[in-house]
């Protein structure tokens, strides 16, 4: 860096005397202008120095003094003898030209170099500079009001599994007595929204130590080595404070698994900046006090070397509440919020199945906005529920003059028999609403299907969620033919080819795959198999279509008559649902 600005100044001073130069050039007093007959009697006189002889009209000298003039040139053969007998230096102008112009032209390029070296330079430390500042990372320990496990709820494995964390940032002395080590990294993974980012904040905050956030995607970069480097700096920020907490959210998008393929090919900045977090944590001394807690949706796709015990030693889910969870959430999130007497927060957590806890906190603030409109002065039962269906399905649309008659009609019949199927092969689900008002999700209805509060999943629940999905479009075509089947199906065969897909590929519940994890064999480069599973796949969705069909050709009678009621009221409830299904089996019966 010292060479480079010894550089600079000197091409600097190099510029400032070429300027000089050329002001002196052009900007020199112009000669005196004399007469042919003046010109003779000053040489006469010896008042001439020097002559500078050239092909052009006028002659330029010099007179003794150093001034300068300009003359009619007469051109005449012996003229320069006559000179040079009286004493006058004779110069050949059109020489001296030739030099001065040669001058010029090595000065020009001398400038010209010379800038180019000064822009050069510039433009090095610019990019050093520019890579440094890129290579380091702007984070800062959180000074925010201090999160603490009074803040955390509906997750009480986890948060007993972080105690002991904190007790040793709070006494490692007692575990050194020991001869135990601080865990070095905790890797946090579940759904979106279940509270690892709130659960890691309260683990500095319960410690009382400083709380470094960070995103995986801020060290994945375009140049090799800039991740790398932001880790580093990272980490050197982090031990100048000493004790602390590193969290990085979303750490699948640095520490994904390499790439094992035959070439060993792979992206260089990951596996780098992979690296380098590896090194980082291996570096640990066990008395330092840094713990790196890192969050993911995807446990299965983290390289290997990143989850061995001495770099992320604890694995910890933060998985969807229970119905005990959910109310102690939705209780905290109620904190500071009028809630009026009628409100049941454990009906609510009953209802909300598979919420997560972002989910009943904008549960809950949709509630408040919504009592917020109305200004009674408390949140009452009503606003929950309704602000239930706009989380789940958005607001509903209030003009619905420009639908039109057949549109309304084949959204009924698709509703109702979502609803029908689901009472029909899944009684232990509620249906706890059935609408054809078209909302801001894009949902021309829905039905509301919640299933009972379960740990697993098992195979009758999945296929009966497709047979479910499927069951929308299957009362189109017995109801308006084949040829006019609409597109309101997309997003039910969505959902039941993801369902199905994990049944075949994922958990080995295919009959024809296997007990095979096919996402095991297409990341070890076997990709042989996906034509099977794609037929498995189709047979599979096929057969439960047709036995959808079925049942919904023997319970006709039943699915026109809640078709009816809706486009009648647009909207049924549960007990409006069942009261219809009962009245058609009772006239069927005494038929």
């Amino acid at each position: 860096m010292r060479t480079a600005k010894k550089m600079s100044i000197l091409a600097s001073i190099l510029l400032l005397a070429i300027i000089g130069y050329y002001i002196y050039l052009y900007f020199e007093p112009d000669p005196q202008r004399i007469s042919y007959n003046e010109f003779i009697t000053a040489v006469d006189e010896g008042k001439v120095a020097k002559v500078y002889l050239d092909d052009g009209d006028m002659l330029k000298g010099e007179f003794q003094d150093g001034s300068q003039f300009i003359t009619d040139n007469p051109r005449k053969e012996g003229f320069k003898e006559e000179l040079l007998k009286k004493g006058v230096a004779v110069d050949e102008m059109s020489r001296r030209t030739q030099i001065r112009d040669t001058g010029s032209f090595l000065i020009t390029m001398g400038v010209f170099a010379g800038f180019l070296y000064f822009l050069s330079t510039k433009t090095v430390r610019q990019a050093q500079g520019g890579m440094g500042k890129i290579s380091s990372i702007s984070v800062y320990p959180e000074e925010e009001k201090k999160v603490t496990f009074d803040d955390v709820a509906g997750m009480d494995e986890a948060r007993e599994s972080m105690r002991e964390i904190i007790d040793f940032l709070k006494n490692p002395e007692k575990y050194a007595r020991y001869g135990a080590r601080l865990p070095r990294g905790i890797i946090l993974y579940g759904p979106p929204g279940t509270g690892k980012t709130l659960l890691a904040k309260s683990v500095a905050g319960e410690a009382d130590v400083p709380f470094y956030a960070v995103s995986g995607s801020d060290f994945v970069q375009v140049y090799v080595g800039v991740g790398a480097g932001r880790i580093r700096d990272l980490f050197k920020k982090a031990r100048e404070n000493g004790k602390c907490v590193i969290f990085i959210d979303e750490i699948d998008a640095l520490g994904k698994k390499r790439d094992r393929g035959i070439d060993g090919g792979g992206n260089d900045e990951r596996d780098q900046t992979l690296n380098a977090l590896l090194a980082e944590m291996s570096g640990f001394k066990d008395n330092e006090g840094i713990v790196v807690i890192g969050a993911t949706n995807r446990l299965d796709v983290l390289d290997p070397a990143l989850l061995r015990p001495g770099r992320f030693d604890r694995h910890i889910e933060v998985g969807l509440p229970d119905v005990k969870g959910r109310y102690e959430i939705l209780k905290l999130h109620s904190r500071g919020k009028p809630l009026s007497k009628n409100v049941d927060l454990y009906k609510v957590a009953q209802q909300t199945v598979y919420f997560s806890g972002a989910k009943l906190e904008s549960l809950m603030n949709e509630a408040a906005i919504l009592a917020a409109k109305r200004d009674s002065g408390f949140i009452e039962q009503a606003d929950i529920d309704k602000a239930f269906y706009i989380v789940i399905a958005g607001l509903e649309k209030k003009d619905r003059s420009t639908i039109d008659r057949m549109d309304r009609e084949v959204t009924a019949f698709h509703e109702a028999g979502h609803a029908l199927v689901t009472k029909l092969i899944a009684p232990q689900h509620r249906v706890s609403k059935v609408t054809i008002i078209p909302n801001t999700k894009g949902m021309g209805g829905f039905s509301m299907n919640i299933p009972p509060d379960r740990m697993y999943y098992r195979k009758r629940d999945m296929e009966s969620s497709i047979k479910i999905a499927l069951a929308g479009r299957a009362a189109e075509e017995i109801t308006f033919g084949q040829d006019n089947i609409t597109t309101g199906a997309s997003n039910d065969l969505e959902r039941a080819t993801e369902t199905l897909l994990d049944m075949i590929r994922r958990l080995g519940m295919g009959k024809g795959t296997g007990l095979l994890n096919y996402d095991v064999l297409y990341s070890n480069g076997i990709r042989q198999v996906s034509d099977e599973v794609l037929a498995q796949c189709k047979q599979t969705m096929e057969s439960y279509y047709e036995e959808v069909k079925s049942l919904l050709l023997m319970h006709r009678d039943v699915l026109k008559a809640v078709a009816t009621a809706l486009l009648e009221k647009e909207t049924l409830d549960e007990e409006e649902l069942d009261r219809i299904i009962t009245e058609c089996h009772k006239r069927r019966v005494t038929a």
